[in-house]
């Protein structure tokens, strides 16, 4: 993957440098709890890198036809999801018992564009790529430069788990401000949202909580969605159960290449850090009554009349 990265000049990062360090302060970033910096852009929350790295890519990006964009929020299950699609979309080039995934994470395989790909105002050479070309992010709707089939993903009860790491008083704040990366939480999920009712044909959404529900059923149909349909002799010889049992928390978290090591491509995380509970409705055990009262109260207040519903209590399930 690293030879899709295509660098520039250090006198052109340096003169990059200074006019986005210049734009980025007059944004007036605020500084979080726990030390990191947002700035409001556009409406949007962003850490400096992404933000730089989300305007190179706004720039330069060119779609295809076949790309498949993830876009998901911070912790919501992109790990799993990233897996699964690419399991799916290349089921005829690797066999189960060959899967990359045996020994790389899955974020190598299904690279991050504000993350990877366009970090430090890198443009990429993605023509290079295998088509369909399968790519992530976290960003919102509206900041893709053309339309995908895009495959988002939500899981409420990680939202109310993130707040968690912080003082119930600064948690409200937050949570009404909408301060935090990539957030406001609720603008991300109904960007998304309303795209998929607008245009089913481009934008599917899932929900984590219905992929732990019935994951079989959650493969194929990300699997119709993509053009990439199980044939009957593929499901009668068990291939679904397959690729769920291989991607699921539970084989993912034990694999070696998951268990050791750090990113290439994020410094300080480490691989296991993206394997946590995997359980639906476990922040209860973590967040008070009064502060989960409020977050339900304030979804309720941000979705309104959108249709849009999340189980953050995990009863579906």
């Amino acid at each position: 993957m690293s030879n899709t990265r295509k660098m520039i000049s250090s006198t052109e990062v340096e003169q990059k440098d200074d006019h986005f360090k210049e734009f980025f302060q007059r944004l007036q970033p605020k500084k979080l709890v726990e030390g990191e910096l947002l700035a409001n852009y556009q409406g949007i929350w962003f850490a400096a890198d992404i933000l730089r790295a989300t305007l190179t890519f706004q720039k330069h990006f060119k779609a295809n036809d076949s790309d498949i964009i993830l876009a998901t929020m911070p912790k919501s299950g992109t790990t799993w999801l990233k897996a699964l699609t690419f399991s799916i979309v290349n089921r005829n080039n690797h066999s189960v018992d060959e899967s990359p995934l045996l020994f790389s994470n899955p974020h190598y395989l299904v690279p991050f564009l504000e993350m990877y790909l366009y970090k430090d105002g890198n443009i990429p050479d993605i023509d290079a790529m295998p088509c369909p070309r399968i790519l992530a992010t976290h960003l919102p709707y509206q900041f893709l430069p053309a339309p995908f089939r895009i495959v988002p993903t939500v899981e409420s009860s990680t939202f109310a788990e993130t707040l968690w790491m912080y003082s119930p008083l600064r948690c409200t704040l937050r949570c009404k401000m909408g301060i935090y990366p990539y957030g406001p939480f609720w603008d991300h999920c109904l960007g998304y949202w309303n795209a998929s009712l607008k245009n089913p044909q481009k934008v599917l959404f899932l929900k984590y909580e219905d992929l732990k529900k019935d994951i079989n059923s959650s493969v194929k149909k990300i699997a119709d969605y993509l053009g990439h349909p199980f044939s009957a002799e593929e499901e009668e010889a068990g291939l679904v159960e397959e690729i769920a049992t291989l991607c699921s928390f539970e084989n993912l978290k034990n694999l070696n290449c998951n268990k050791e090591g750090e990113m290439q491509t994020v410094f300080g995380v480490k691989h296991n850090s993206f394997f946590r509970k995997g359980e639906v409705g476990d922040w209860v055990n973590l967040v008070p009554p009064s502060m989960a009262n409020r977050l339900e109260k304030l979804m309720q207040e941000k979705f309104g009349e959108s249709g849009l519903t999340l189980d953050i209590h995990g009863n579906s399930v």
